[in-house]
């Protein structure tokens, strides 16, 4: 599998740092987990948006699918597209509301948010806790702990695994899909505090002891939110596990 960051910014785009977004890669099926702010361009910059064989959304904040949208615009107006966007549906895995969520961003009236629901362009496919095959990944879903219908995911190809956090506070689920990973992409928003909401975020330090219970092979940080010290989360995450750990960046690439 070959991961390439779109964007990593938490809860809202930084300068010049496009919100969550990461490109999945294998035996030419590319995977797109998460569209937020930002992230179609830094798409169109690695992979023609029309190649992808299918879109993944841990949950339906904006800075996670914002540029779902935009995306829509790319597939229903472009003068010379290489497939019929209404026979080729581009297949969408994301939370049960998202036809109607995605709909009401991208309608410009009441009247058109009433009929468009997007199944002209895109096959959607509910979330829900279990395994799926979504080309040639197995993936593991399960419920994460944050404030709206969210999830974690775990990516299986060819005996290498990746977890993914999603949004999440402190939750069991996500110690059983992180288990003995080689590569845990997780979510940091902020450092350890007491004065954070419990089931909303981790702090550097909550995800640096996942990493530990889990016993993964790697730890990858991302979603360090703009306000936050982004160094200052390694170090918190570095003094709970003491196995290769770095921060992610846009347009950076792991091979797993």
């Amino acid at each position: 599998m070959l991961l390439t960051v779109l964007g990593c910014s938490g809860s809202a785009p930084g300068p010049q740092a496009p919100s969550s977004g990461y490109l999945l890669e294998a035996d030419g099926f590319a995977l797109v987990v998460e569209l937020g702010n930002g992230t179609l361009a830094e798409l169109q910059a690695v992979r023609d948006p029309f190649t992808l064989g299918g879109l993944v959304f841990s949950h339906l904040h904006p800075d996670h699918c914002a540029d779902f949208s935009a995306l829509t615009v790319w597939r229903r107006w472009h003068p010379s597209p290489p497939c019929d966007p209404h026979t080729a549906r581009l297949a969408v895995h994301a939370p049960k509301e998202a036809p109607t969520r995605f709909a009401a961003a991208y309608a410009t009236d009441r009247a058109e948010r009433e009929t468009e629901i997007l199944t002209d362009t895109y096959d959607f496919h509910p979330l829900a806790p279990g395994e799926r095959e979504i080309g040639p990944f197995s993936v593991t879903t399960a419920e994460v702990a944050h404030p709206c219908d969210a999830y974690g995911f775990r990516f299986t190809h060819r005996g290498a695994t990746l977890a993914y956090t999603g949004d999440t506070g402190v939750c069991d689920n996500m110690d059983e899909l992180a288990a003995g990973v080689d590569v845990l992409l997780g979510e940091a928003s902020w450092t350890h505090g007491s004065h954070h909401p419990a089931g909303v975020h981790m702090s550097g330090v909550e995800l640096g002891e996942l990493a530990t219970r889990a016993k993964v092979g790697r730890l990858l940080i991302t979603h360090v939110a703009p306000w936050t010290d982004p160094n200052a989360v390694l170090a918190e995450a570095r003094s709970a596990y003491t196995g290769p750990v770095e921060l992610v960046g846009k347009g950076a690439r792991y091979d797993i």
